[in-house]
């Protein structure tokens, strides 16, 4: 497994802080049906039993937003993933459609309230260190064009920043072309839930992206 790590600023403001990491092999396809209608009738029971005043006091989103206050972000500008998917979710809207293995990600983060970093291995230059981000530190995120990631808890390798809970970088995407994957699942108040999240994670991946070769570490 790539090495990863959390920085000792971090721990200093949010102690608690712990990563849940599996990687392994994956088969990258547009389209699985099969995920598509699980993901569907997830999403349909949440929007029907969620409201969007509930989701900032689940457990994961609530820890997780205090996390980025103590780092100096305001979660409420820069939402988390999570959060921002479960609103989606809870309007009605649905989960984007990008592939089986980013799909199995959004399903795992829904499900659970965390936001899940997924990155190509192979554009990760040697380890990855979970920071902050720096004064008017940029990337380009997923969907987001250019993000300001200054305060942001963020993940960073020989090459600078790729991915922070609420967007990850075009840099280390995944793409058709994906063969190594990295999924951090990224808890800010050492839940017990975190165990249960890892178990679907790692079930998904199995059934929905033929995951193979998987190495599975939790660290602080």
């Amino acid at each position: 497994m790539i090495p990863v790590s959390v920085s000792e600023e971090l721990k200093i403001l949010v102690p608690d802080v712990t990563l849940s990491c599996i990687e392994c092999d994956v088969v990258v396809m547009e389209d699985n049906k099969a995920l598509w209608a699980e993901t569907e009738e997830k999403t349909n029971n949440l929007a029907a039993s969620l409201k969007v005043e509930d989701i900032s006091r689940l457990p994961a989103i609530a820890t997780s937003r205090r996390g980025y206050k103590a780092c100096g972000k305001d979660p409420a500008r820069y939402r988390l993933s999570a959060e921002a998917l479960l609103r989606r979710v809870v309007q009605g809207k649905g989960l984007y459609h990008v592939n089986n293995v980013v799909d199995l990600l959004n399903l795992v983060s829904v499900s659970t309230g965390f936001s899940i970093g997924g990155y190509d291995v192979e554009k990760i230059e040697d380890e990855a260190v979970f920071g902050i981000g720096l004064e008017n530190e940029l990337y380009e995120g997923i969907g987001r064009g250019e993000l300001n990631i200054e305060s942001l808890p963020v993940f960073r390798d020989k090459l600078g920043p790729f991915g922070t809970p609420t967007s990850d970088s075009v840099r280390t995407s995944v793409t058709r072309n994906t063969k190594r994957f990295l999924m951090i699942i990224i808890d800010f108040g050492a839940l017990t839930e975190l165990e249960d999240a890892t178990e679907l994670a790692v079930n998904l991946l199995k059934k929905y992206a033929g995951a193979t070769n998987m190495e599975i570490k939790e660290l602080r």
